[in-house]
């Protein structure tokens, strides 16, 4: 276990959880079609975490050793309010119990945002952005406005965050705009992860016929640019590449041709409380509870222990070319980006 803390939270493979991502709401301005269906039911307010409640939640994970905090959605930014509970959370930087805050947005409110984050302690986020073309954007989040998104990534760039892009590749929709994605975005000084789409809850596309292996789009790339591994580590499940003649880097998510789940040191929080500890597994343990029961934190700690002694070893993702139900039924947008 390296000399970790007493107080760390150690799954039962040895494996450190440093790193928890925090999902807000569960609402968003847009409708992606790998991660929303049209017609969302979203949640009742009273089952909604209020941001005294998720201050007191991070805050139990910080205490037990979490140095990583990324707050995500839905769409995090949509929720009102929401700044508060960054300025609540930028304690922890201040402190030097937390290394990092961040978030996950797909930029529609950061132009308005990006430089009270920065004033937080936020120093760098991710964009969700699966294409340049307003079109094909229009069509992939059913209501978004590409020129707003790249206003909110300028904004973020002029407030000094660093910026990842982050690309779900889509079969017939936007593989083939990968090269000039990764131009655009190392051309300004941003990294780009490509990332795999996953089962995750019933949407209206097929997802065989979305899935799109990034070792066949790697193995593309090196065709036309020299990749170099990197040993460079976010906390997240990407691994990254150095592209010599952008000068930048190039991340792949591959939870279906390359398992990442050995490293594996987060877990994910509903914005109800539910805490899961895998993406890809169902079981989970609701944190609401005991955060409601009493103004202690005692309760919420032990069921944060007991959660983590269950972590499992890995997820069960797997795209096949049959019908066949999603690997885990809840959307994306539930379990938090």
């Amino acid at each position: 276990m390296g000399g970790a803390p007493a107080s760390s939270l150690i799954d039962p493979f040895g494996r450190m959880v440093s790193y928890v991502r925090v999902s807000v709401t569960d609402r968003c301005d847009m409708r992606c079609v790998y991660c929303m269906s049209e017609d969302m039911n979203f949640l009742p307010k009273r089952e909604i975490l209020t941001f005294e409640e998720l201050d007191r939640l991070c805050s139990a994970f910080v205490s037990r050793g979490v140095r990583k905090l990324r707050i995500t959605g839905g769409e995090p930014l949509v929720r009102r309010g929401v700044m508060g509970l960054f300025r609540a959370l930028s304690r922890h930087l201040e402190s030097g119990a937390l290394d990092e805050l961040t978030l996950t947005t797909n930029g529609s409110q950061l132009e308005s945002h990006a430089a009270e984050l920065a004033a937080c302690g936020v120093r760098r986020i991710n964009l969700s952005l699966d294409t340049l073309d307003a079109a094909t954007f229009k069509a992939v989040t059913r209501r978004g406005d590409l020129a707003q998104v790249l206003r909110g990534a300028d904004a973020a760039q002029a407030a000094g965050l660093a910026l990842k892009i982050n690309m779900v590749a889509l079969k017939g929709v936007n593989d083939h705009e990968i090269e000039t994605m990764l131009r655009w975005a190392h051309g300004r000084g941003a990294d780009l992860t490509l990332i795999e789409v996953m089962p995750l809850g019933r949407i209206e596309a097929e997802r065989a016929e979305q899935f799109v292996s990034l070792a066949e789009v790697e193995r593309g790339l090196a065709r036309r640019f020299t990749l170099r591994p990197l040993a460079h580590r976010t906390g997240g499940p990407a691994r990254y590449l150095h592209v010599e003649e952008t000068g930048g880097r190039l991340g792949l998510i591959t939870p279906h041709t390359h398992n990442f789940c050995e490293s594996c040191n987060r877990v994910r929080v509903t914005c109800t409380g539910t805490l899961y500890m895998c993406l890809g597994q169902e079981d989970a343990v609701d944190l609401r509870a005991p955060l409601r029961a009493s103004s202690s934190d005692e309760l919420l700690l032990q069921a944060i222990d007991r959660a983590i002694a269950r972590k499992p070893k890995g997820h069960d993702f797997m795209i096949e070319r049959r019908a066949a139900p999603p690997a885990v039924s809840r959307h994306m947008s539930v379990t938090g980006g």
